[in-house]
């Protein structure tokens, strides 16, 4: 479990126990009752209700990060459960009273500073979609997300002797032997679609549930009810359907002909799915580290920091194993990678699953950013709601550092050949993503577009969006069900549906923010803090004009900066 850290609190109790709520309830009543007689009582509430919402925040995601590294647990599974039904559904239309005792007060238009128009949009929207029929459903979400993870979380393979997670058999899919990668990706394919069915029916009763949420709303569907309540007002979906159309203009094509190059050198007519991630001219495996020894993977991210800024290695210092970090994999541990914010303690949680890949480097260095991006806003906003950026420029924070760190991976790597492989790896791995972006967030504007669909025609629409976004030099025959399924992988359209477009327009940031660093590092690095610093009390496009860079993700935008990507791949050796 997480290691825990105990603030000095001012309104709180010291000792309240967020797990029951005859104490919770009090504490939060008193502050909903207060009289607020002047500007200076407003301001205070405001403060005590930060402290507040720090506390529960901060438990809610201690019992989230303890499922997730222990999904198997059943003890840290009731407390995970006991607070999702027992505790944030009578939160819920709590929190509704403060948002409109705010928004009713004749104290807030005497606020000056312009975070609290932010503020004020943000939770006049909350309010104009809250309603108590959904809380009960939305606990079922929860519910079915709890059952999506232990399915992932308890997925098995045994090969050459030994069991291995899905993330630890990946690393077999780099093995220089075909006949290994075809047989790992094969028995990792078969035990995904082993729970095909499970994992279709979780997903059938969340489209079912996430429609009669937006239909509560008044919403016409569920992306409408996700618009609004991802506060995405500086974009619409129509710019969704732009970005995966400069995506596929722009992107697709070039990566046809690395597909073709990659098929080349390894002397094959057609490329199977075991192949995108061996080395083409067939030299070992990159291993930054030994997948057992998860420490020299934060030291070298140490060092690569003191690299690049001296205080970054400083900040990055105090992320210490148990209370900060969870980083191998193992058995019954959730899939994928995540930073969490822990705010009454103002300390950051970088969980992955480390299994010994340059994957791994680049995901530490991902969660890193994260990282720093709540640890600076924190210490520049006291209040809790302005600390969190919008999703779209958090990314910007990550990516941005995978790339500052790419000139520095021979950390990694002694051998400066390997250093460069992993290198052009990083850079291919960009533009093979933003065509994947595209693909997940279209599939996700279909899936709530076309309510009562069936899973035929859910199956159908994959298959077509994929193909959209795809080059065509992937051979799937004999495996057409894994590449129907394949999207059971990706955890976001479970847990935070139409949480995935983020990425694209937040990698398209990082890449002109790393256009600057390679021209002048010193003003990239503080374009960076300085945007970083603002955590969310400005919208996107302030977010992104104070790190130097534009908030658009159009074939204007897209098409320069693959242009430039591809002139630096061709100065790296293959």
């Amino acid at each position: 479990m997480v290691e825990a850290i105990s603030p000095v609190r001012k309104y709180v109790p010291k000792g309240l126990d967020c797990a029951d709520w005859q104490q919770i309830e009090p504490v939060v009543v008193k502050l909903l009752d207060r009289e607020l007689n002047s500007l200076t009582d407003f301001e205070q509430w405001l403060a005590d209700n930060s402290e507040l919402q720090a506390v529960l925040s901060e438990y809610a995601s201690r019992r989230n990060i303890d499922f997730a590294c222990h999904t198997d647990d059943k003890e840290i599974e009731s407390a995970y459960m006991h607070y999702v039904e027992k505790i944030a559904p009578k939160l819920q239309p709590l929190q509704d009273q403060f948002h409109r005792k705010y928004l009713e007060s004749p104290y807030r238009s005497q606020l000056t500073d312009s975070k609290f128009e932010l503020l004020t949009r943000d939770w006049q929207a909350s309010v104009d979609l809250f309603r108590d029929e959904n809380i009960p459903l939305q606990v079922e979400d929860a519910k079915l997300n709890k059952e999506y993870d232990q399915t992932i979380g308890a997925m098995t393979v045994d090969y050459d002797g030994e069991t291995y997670t899905l993330q630890q058999i990946g690393r077999f899919l780099e093995d220089t032997d075909r006949s290994v990668r075809e047989e790992t990706w094969a028995l990792s394919s078969n035990r995904r679609l082993d729970d095909r069915g499970k994992i279709d029916d979780i997903f059938e009763k969340m489209l079912q549930n996430r429609s009669k949420i937006a239909a509560n709303a008044d919403c016409e569907n569920y992306r409408e009810y996700l618009w609004k309540s991802w506060c995405r007002f500086d974009y619409t979906p129509q710019h969704c359907h732009e970005f995966a159309d400069a995506v596929e203009k722009s992107i697709v094509p070039l990566m046809k002909k690395l597909h073709q190059e990659r098929a080349n050198q390894l002397n094959i007519d057609v490329l199977r799915p075991w192949d995108s991630s061996v080395d083409p001219l067939g030299r070992s495996p990159l291993m930054p580290f030994d997948k057992s020894d998860v420490q020299r993977l934060v030291s070298g991210c140490k060092t690569i920091f003191s690299k690049i800024e001296v205080p970054l290695a400083a900040d990055y210092d105090m992320l210490k194993m148990g209370r900060n970090l969870d980083l191998d994999s193992r058995i019954g541990k959730r899939a994928g990678g995540f930073q969490a914010s822990l705010p009454e303690s103002k300390q950051p949680f970088i969980f992955m699953n480390a299994a010994g890949l340059q994957r791994d480097v680049e995901t530490m260095l991902h969660e890193a950013g994260h990282a720093f991006h709540y640890i600076w806003a924190a210490e520049s906003e006291p209040l809790v709601f302005l600390q969190h950026a919008p999703l779209e420029f958090c990314e910007v924070a990550s990516m941005s550092m995978e790339l500052f760190a790419s000139p520095y991976l021979s950390e990694f790597y002694p051998n400066q050949a390997d250093a460069d492989r992993a290198r052009r790896k990083h850079l291919e791995g960009i533009l093979s993503v933003l065509p994947w972006i595209a693909t997940i967030d279209q599939f996700q504007h279909w899936l709530y577009t076309n309510e009562g669909h069936s899973l035929e025609q859910r199956t159908q629409a994959w298959r077509d969006i994929l193909a959209r976004f795809s080059t065509g030099l992937i051979d799937y025959t004999g495996f057409e069900e894994a590449r129907d399924a394949r999207w059971h992988a990706q955890l976001h359209l479970f847990h935070v549906p139409f949480y995935y477009i983020e990425y694209g327009i937040a990698q398209l940031g990082a890449l002109q923010l790393y256009n600057i660093y390679r021209q002048d590092p010193a003003t990239a690095l503080s374009l960076y803090r300085k945007a970083l610093t603002l955590g969310g009390t400005r919208p996107l496009p302030e977010l992104f004009a104070a790190a130097g860079i534009s908030f658009d993700f159009s074939l204007k935008t897209i098409q320069p900066l693959i242009d430039t990507l591809e002139q630096e791949l061709a100065t790296l050796p293959a």
